[in-house]
């Protein structure tokens, strides 16, 4: 007598369960990492312009001999650059005279774990923790 074996084929209700619990966890680790990635490459567009904000002052102040108190003067000449840096960050100064300058970088939607930069005329920048980064 011979007898055939039947078998059948598809997946299981517990197959398919194992399948979305490994995705589950697999976007759970991928998204908060994605989500900083995003936020440090955002950040390094902030303190690029911020630097760039203090190199065309410093060129201002050579040629001057004082910081440049209008924006658009300083923008056209020294090559600082726009007052958007993105659609995620805008810069402005907020201590601006003769002999010293703050600028700062303000994100402008609320974005997970960033916060505002500073850097001044003496090349002071904080948080150190977020410049460092």
């Amino acid at each position: 007598m011979i007898y055939e074996i039947k078998t059948k084929k598809g997946i299981t209700l517990i197959e398919l369960l194992i399948v979305v619990v490994i995705v589950g966890i697999l976007a759970a680790i991928a998204v908060p990492v994605y989500t900083n990635y995003m936020v440090r490459a955002r950040r390094a567009d902030a303190k690029t312009a911020l630097e760039q904000v203090r190199a065309a002052q410093e060129m201002w102040r050579a040629e001057h001999g004082s910081y440049s108190t209008d924006l658009a003067e300083l923008q056209n000449t020294a090559g600082a650059p726009a007052t958007s840096i993105s659609k995620y960050y805008d810069w402005e100064f907020i201590a601006l005279s003769d002999n010293s300058f703050t600028a700062r970088a303000v994100p402008i939607a609320p974005q997970p774990a960033d916060e505002e930069l500073f850097i001044n005329n003496l090349g002071e920048k904080w948080p150190a923790e977020k410049w460092a980064k």
